[in-house]
């Protein structure tokens, strides 16, 4: 294998493993009127804390799609719902004993 290719792929799985890159549901950003990063600052600004997990989902709800966020806050997990399409927010609320 060449350098060339090496540092190719190590550098698409350092990218995939960074925070904010890597989610499940990125079948669905084309739907999406809000980008990750969007969502991400909106669930940030309902809850601060650490972003610990995310996903794009189509779900009840709202427009039918919205970004997930499992966000660490003072010891406690808290789910926070961000509709993809309008920005608000649709869920804010302590993680329950079978998460998503």
């Amino acid at each position: 294998m060449s350098t060339r290719v090496s540092i190719l792929i190590g550098l698409t799985v350092a990218i995939m493993a960074t925070p904010g890159f890597a989610y499940t549901g990125v079948q669905y950003a084309k739907q999406a009127r809000i980008t990750l990063k969007d969502a991400r600052e909106i669930a940030l600004k309902a809850r601060p804390g650490t972003i610990t997990g995310q996903e794009l989902e189509r779900e009840s709800g709202g427009s039918g799609l919205r970004y997930s966020f499992d966000i660490k806050s003072g010891g406690v997990v808290y789910e926070v719902g961000i509709d993809a399409k309008t920005t608000y927010v649709l869920e804010n609320k302590k993680e329950g004993s079978n998460p998503d």
